[in-house]
């Protein structure tokens, strides 16, 4: 992989990242802002302290938003921002 397809990857994993944040906090009308978040933070326990609720919410939006539809087995997906970014585009993943 060359320097520049490796920059191209990073812009578009930020760029992914960022468009979850922002979805993350409008659909769950968190009153925080976006850029808070960090990409690794998890979403559950001490992270942003997301319930089975959110999640639901999330796969739902994730569906509409990306077109992507995420199954019981990879519910571990909703770990992180990151992770989440990995499984919406799959152009991320190593």
């Amino acid at each position: 992989m060359t320097i520049d397809e490796l920059r191209a990857r990073a812009a578009e994993r930020q760029q992914t990242c960022s468009q979850i944040k922002k979805m993350i906090v409008s659909r769950l009308d968190l009153e925080i802002d976006p850029d808070w978040i960090t990409d690794d933070q998890p979403l559950f326990g001490r992270g942003l302290e997301l319930d089975s609720l959110d999640v639901l919410e999330l796969y739902v939006a994730i569906e509409a938003e990306f077109g992507v539809a995420l199954y019981d087995s990879e519910m571990a997906v909703f770990g992180s921002v990151s992770r989440l970014a990995e499984e919406v585009n799959p152009a991320l993943r190593a």
